[in-house]
């Protein structure tokens, strides 16, 4: 299984910023510690392209980003303040979720270790997020020939609504949120499914809506391969969450999703999403189970044989 990483384009914030940037560089840490992934296979990706960019994102929403031509009113809806680095770190964020979807089309699954940036919309970002990466590496497969048919399965808890605004009317990409539904966004598009989760929202009730999410989405999408946000922010306590998912809840959910994309031959690429636990730890405890949890799957062969 291969690993892709950005963590190392390093976003420069300030001291006290909310936005948990070192999680990254410490669950790349601990996933080449563990040993689960060879040396070899954790790569650093290259950067989208325009043209990969362009197909999710307007030229001039581009072209502002790129020459630090955002208004203050916009760099404070995106929530980081603009520097050349933050250009580089979410070109190369998106391009590892570009990556992950090619190599999971030859292996079953793969991973990138940052992305799940589902804020960003065509004509501009919010929420942390400046590209949107799962609607660019969609678009990127779908327009290489690899696939007709993606779905988007997006298990952070705050609704994917600059995913489900750029793909409207797209019948060829299927998106699903599960999520919090007094949570940001405080308006919320329209998904292809939308599951909304009162707070505190535990494991069972969690688990059982997203069973339910997961029948009627793989159904309706007829897909050919699942681009799978797995956000560590439904973690209970966790500052932006407001749902109460244990760890071993957020691991059920994992296998639950390959449980079901396995059952339907879908090739899976995965993106870590939010997590804003007050413990760093907690974020990379969780973000971490989601890859043991592929990469184990992946080791035995099994997902490769269903698909065959």
């Amino acid at each position: 299984m291969k690993i892709f990483y950005t963590d190392h384009f390093v976003l420069p914030l300030p001291s006290e910023h909310r936005f948990p940037m070192q999680k990254y560089a410490l669950l790349r840490q601990r996933v080449a510690e563990s040993g689960l992934i060879a040396p070899e296979n954790m790569r650093v990706p290259p950067a989208a392209s325009d043209a990969e960019i362009m197909r999710a994102h307007d030229a001039d929403y581009l072209h502002r980003v790129q020459n630090g031509l955002l208004t203050p009113q916009e760099i404070r809806r995106i929530g980081f303040p603009w520097s050349p680095e933050m250009v580089e770190r979410s070109r190369r964020s998106s391009g590892a979720t570009i990556a992950a979807c090619r190599a999971t089309l030859e292996d079953g699954l793969a991973a990138n270790l940052a992305g799940g940036t589902h804020h960003a919309f065509r004509d501009g970002g919010q929420g942390f997020c400046v590209f949107n990466d799962s609607a660019i590496a969609a678009r990127a497969m779908q327009a290489e020939g690899r696939v007709r048919r993606i779905v988007i399965i997006d298990c952070d808890v705050h609704q994917g609504n600059g995913t489900a605004a750029i793909l409207a009317g797209d019948p060829t990409i299927f998106t699903f949120s599960i999520h919090g539904a007094k949570n940001f966004p405080f308006h919320k598009e329209q998904s292809d499914l939308d599951v909304e989760l009162e707070d505190g929202a535990d494991d069972a009730t969690y688990l059982a809506a997203l069973e339910h999410g997961l029948c009627q989405a793989l159904d309706r999408a007829q897909a050919d391969m699942a681009i799978y946000l797995a956000g560590a922010d439904p973690f209970a306590g966790d500052r932006l969450g407001r749902l109460a998912l244990s760890k071993a809840g957020l691991a059920a959910r994992d296998r639950l999703v390959f449980d079901f994309c396995q059952a339907a031959g879908l090739p899976v690429a995965i993106t870590m999403s939010g997590g804003y636990a007050p413990q760093i730890e907690d974020i990379v405890d969780i973000h971490f189970q989601t890859i043991r949890e592929a990469v184990e799957r992946q080791s035995r062969g099994v997902w490769i044989e269903d698909r065959g």
